[in-house]
């Protein structure tokens, strides 16, 4: 009998999340925009979060909403806008921004090896900037 072992693929470590912060962070301080960031892991776990009191009272929340997002179904939170309007794939009741808060750009998961492994949410600027910034960090993450 033979047994077949997967290759293991690294977790997000601490610092891997603490780098995605950190990277998000600049990226949005450069453009002049005050975000929160979430990096949660592969199990939903909290790993790292930066709240800005500056940005927008919920943005600590929708960041790390957004993660949660992206965790679950495993794609950007930009690609899935469209799904979740009415007559969507998905659907669900809009905010008074019209979209879905859960699904607003900003949220994006975070492979190693072709595997999920934990995801990123900002919050606190515009959705295209906020995924903008999530986005320079996971292609960051080395």
């Amino acid at each position: 009998m033979s047994t077949t072992t997967g290759t293991a693929v690294a977790p997000l470590s601490t610092q891997d999340a603490e780098s995605l912060v950190a990277t998000a962070h600049r990226a949005a301080e450069a453009a002049g925009v005050t975000v929160s960031v979430t990096v949660l892991d592969a199990g939903g776990h909290l790993l790292a979060f930066r709240r800005d009191d500056r940005a927008v009272l919920i943005s600590g929340e929708t960041s790390t909403r957004k993660a949660y997002t992206a965790l679950q179904l495993d794609a950007p939170t930009a690609d899935l806008v469209d799904a979740v309007q009415p007559g969507g794939l998905f659907h669900t009741l809009p905010t008074a921004l019209d979209r879905p808060l859960l699904f607003i750009a900003g949220g994006v998961p975070v492979h190693r090896d072709g595997r999920l492994i934990g995801a990123i949410g900002v919050g606190g600027g515009a959705p295209e900037q906020d995924h903008a910034f999530a986005t320079a960090a996971v292609d960051a993450l080395v």
